[in-house]
């Protein structure tokens, strides 16, 4: 009689990105350029489904499923950071590779910042203007209008900011909008790229759904 082998089996523990039956969660690559709350977001994505990864050589982003870049800064700072990689960065998004931009890390995808001069990424056509003073900053929480797919299942409109620049885009890239003496963009997307002025980590549970929704769409794509 034929003896039986047994071979082991791994199985996946609580460092693995996966489980039994699960598909693999997506691997999302946080941009570390000196920018945001990096603690703050990788949670808030862990959160929404998502395996993310603080990446801070930014070379590694030419091989990112999907790419965020936070928020919480100065243009031209972040800028400093990214000089040199703008032509990669530009390359990826510009071939696909989704993208969430926050804050600051939305308003680098323009053209320009009006304000200090910099030259952005350049992925959308426009610039990034000031808020009048005596108006600036915008700060706290507002509501966004928005009916796109990332906001499906938010209960509440109320999301927060802190900032004291806006999007002036020239391509139709809008898909969301605030009122703060007057209204203007808050939420834009240009084909996998979408960028938001509010923060999604610091927005509760309506965050927490933004972010989930993107997540989602991330498993859609990749």
């Amino acid at each position: 009689m034929a003896r039986m082998i047994r071979r082991s089996v791994k199985y996946p523990d609580s460092t693995d990105s996966y489980r039994i039956g699960q598909r693999p969660k997506v691997r999302v690559s946080i941009a570390d350029y000196g920018v945001g709350n990096l603690h703050s977001i990788h949670k808030a994505l862990e959160i929404a489904g998502a395996r993310p990864v603080i990446e801070s050589n930014m070379r590694n982003l030419m091989d990112a499923d999907a790419i965020v870049f936070p928020g919480a800064g100065i243009f031209n700072n972040a800028m400093k950071s990214l000089d040199h990689y703008r032509d990669i960065i530009f390359d990826r998004l510009n071939a696909g590779t989704p993208c969430l931009g926050i804050g600051t890390g939305a308003q680098i995808l323009f053209e320009t910042d009006e304000y200090s001069g910099t030259t952005g990424i350049g992925l959308i056509k426009g610039s990034i203007t000031q808020f009048p003073i005596g108006k600036n900053p915008h700060m706290g929480w507002n509501v966004v209008k928005s009916d796109n797919r990332m906001f499906e299942g938010v209960k509440s409109p109320f999301f927060y900011f802190a900032h004291s620049q806006y999007y002036s885009p020239k391509e139709d890239v809008v898909i969301g909008t605030t009122d703060y003496m007057g209204e203007f963009p808050s939420v834009i997307r240009k084909k996998n790229v979408f960028g938001t002025q509010f923060y999604p980590e610091k927005s509760s549970a309506s965050g927490a759904m933004f972010l989930r929704n993107f997540v989602k769409y991330l498993e859609e794509k990749l």
